[in-house]
């Protein structure tokens, strides 16, 4: 593929998304291959050292933000007729509350996710700070002569201890899936806001 051929499909790619960011992204690329060039690299080594054009579409639309996306898709591209206006606001009876309602239900998931999330790690605190407290209180109670009370405490501690460490790990896996739920779901409304 030549830089040409490369460029034009990479222009096709991303003809959905705010033009002046597109502008700039294409530029970038197109200096981008000119520099591999000058270091001695084919044109064709050079695009095929960049990445695909899907790769790129792909990182171009999580670095954008919403904001521009939605702002792009609803300004018109020409000037809408009476009657195209007429229409979008007989429908919004209909569909401004279905949308509406899915960005209530998305967040309210959202929500209990999250919830649920540091309600793992509320249990990971109060675990570990009981392990703690029962050695020492196992350790007082075989000085002040409950030797099997004081041995129960301090075992119960050491249990303690270890679920804690369970709880730690899985705590640290839920933020992690959280987090990374949170940006496959941004990039896919995005996605879907830009087909």
């Amino acid at each position: 593929m030549t830089k040409k051929e490369f460029l034009s499909t990479l222009q096709d790619k991303l003809s959905n998304l705010p033009r002046k960011d597109t502008a700039e992204r294409i530029s970038f690329y197109e200096e981008m291959i000119n520099d591999r060039m000058e270091e001695g690299l084919s044109e064709e080594e050079a695009i095929a050292d960049i990445g695909t054009v899907d790769e790129i579409y792909d990182q171009f639309v999580a670095e954008l933000p919403l904001i521009k996306i939605i702002t792009n898709k609803l300004t018109p591209k020409k000037r809408l007729s009476g009657g195209k206006i007429a229409i979008i606001a007989s429908t919004s009876i209909v569909w401004f509350p279905l949308l509406i309602s899915f960005f209530a239900i998305m967040l309210s998931l959202y929500a209990v996710l999250c919830s649920v999330a540091i309600s793992v790690w509320a249990v990971f605190i109060s675990l570990a700070a009981s392990a703690p407290a029962g050695i020492v209180c196992g350790i007082a109670g075989i000085f002040g002569g409950n030797i099997c009370q004081g041995l129960m405490f301090i075992g119960l501690g050491l249990i303690l201890a270890g679920i804690a460490i369970f709880a730690f790990y899985g705590s640290l896996y839920m933020t992690k899936g959280s987090i990374a739920l949170t940006k496959k779901t941004v990039i896919g409304i995005k996605n879907l806001i830009v087909k």
